[in-house]
């Protein structure tokens, strides 16, 4: 306990300073102009709530040291290209100074990775105010920007005839030999992602996670609730401050592509079992998109369209707004097509509607491949020309060729 860090949460600075971080990430809406139309702003506060809701869930409820636990991320959280096929388990640890056991049963879900992370974090960060710095502080404390520093796939573990598995989580090897997960000293959580192929027709995993050492749970101390605080604060100024970036430095230059970048996808707690490509997407609502690659062998694609805050769009609980590998229409030459469009043009494929969007952000992540990522192709086209000519309105469009990669 700090004394200092004890005092900024009882003499309330430590929640005003919240609250001014919180009302700095709402207003940072306003640097978009006129690219944000009305339906993105009403989306962005939304948002900003869902960081809020997020950052209390992991760095609130899910931080106790002596009482780990593996949860789900909350509901409709979906930070950078999210991918409903998956889950993300998160334990959230204040440091890697002690040492884990994982254990569970793996139920019929075909992949799963283990992750440790590190993030930018000053030590005396409970007894710091951070509002009055704004972004400038994310050089030093970032809960967004997150570092794999070790991952374990589960075609690495061992599992017995039930499913069952034991996973350490340690900074030193285990010298009985049992399945590792290694962390840093500077490890501040471990993410397991948990792939579907096909969610209704899996029963899920159940995981846990418990302390070597047997510790004790006890109540929550006041400068444990000031570190909450300004981890939660200052998460949600970082991913804002994350997909504004993503947007105005980077992705919005160069609508309609797709790029491939390892460093860009590792910068933010991925691992190196996949490729994921990143783009933005544009179109009048009068207007259709029409793309097609040939997905590289891998055991798991998805391709996403997202808004330009990088969530899934709400129709992806009805099933809408992404198309992955073991539900897509492929065509008789192995290639998918997918149209984006308010309408279905009737020309076959696959079509994902756009709900009210005009842009926004797309993801193609393939799990597990064999082989560099796939070319993408894109035709940009009124709707009503697809619909009348079909697939040979096609042939009057100049077509934008992305997928390359990057590093």
């Amino acid at each position: 306990m700090t004394d200092k860090a004890s005092e900024r949460l009882l003499s309330g600075r430590a929640w005003d300073d919240f609250c001014e971080q919180v009302r700095l990430a709402g207003h940072m809406v306003d640097r978009f102009g006129d690219t944000a139309n009305e339906l993105d702003r009403a989306e962005w506060y939304r948002f900003v709530t869902r960081l809020m809701r997020n950052g209390f869930e992991r760095f609130m409820e899910n931080c106790e040291p002596e009482r780990p636990r593996l949860r789900d991320a909350p509901w409709r959280q979906g930070i950078n290209f999210q991918s409903p096929d998956q889950d993300h388990l998160l334990a959230e640890f204040v440091d890697g100074s002690h040492d884990y056991r994982i254990t569970g049963n793996r139920g019929t879900l075909p992949y799963f990775v283990m992750a440790a992370w590190s993030a930018r974090q000053p030590a005396d960060l409970a007894e710091r105010d951070w509002a009055q710095r704004g972004t400038q502080a994310l050089a030093e404390f970032d809960p967004a920007m997150l570092r794999t520093t070790g991952f374990l796939q589960s075609d690495a573990i061992r599992f017995d005839a039930e499913g069952n598995f034991e996973v350490i989580a340690s900074r030193e090897k285990p010298a009985d030999g049992k399945d590792w997960l290694p962390i840093t000293p500077d490890c501040v959580g471990i993410l397991v992602r948990a792939v579907y192929h096909r969610r209704e027709q899996t029963r899920a995993p159940v995981m846990r996670i418990e302390r070597l050492d047997g510790a004790a749970p006890r109540p929550v101390r006041s400068d444990e609730v000031s570190a909450g605080l300004a981890k939660s604060a200052q998460m949600v100024l970082g991913y804002a401050e994350l997909v504004r970036s993503w947007w105005q430095d980077n992705l919005g230059a160069r609508p309609n592509r797709i790029r491939f970048s390892r460093a860009v996808y590792l910068s933010n707690g991925g691992v190196p079992d996949r490729h994921h490509g990143f783009g933005t997407w544009e179109r009048a609502s009068d207007e259709a998109l029409v793309l097609s690659f040939v997905p590289t062998p891998c055991d798991y694609w998805i391709f996403q369209l997202c808004n330009i805050w990088q969530e899934n769009l709400d129709n992806y609980e009805d099933g809408d707004g992404y198309v992955q590998k073991y539900t897509a229409a492929c065509e008789p030459d192995g290639s998918v097509r997918i149209v984006v469009a308010e309408e279905d043009p009737g020309t076959g494929g696959n079509w994902i509607r756009p709900f009210g969007h005009v842009h926004g952000g797309m993801s193609l992540r393939l799990i597990k491949t064999a082989g560099e990522p796939p070319a993408v192709t894109l035709h940009r086209l009124p709707l009503a020309r697809l619909r009348e000519q079909g697939l040979a309105a096609l042939d009057g469009v100049e077509p934008i060729i992305s997928g390359e990669v990057e590093d």
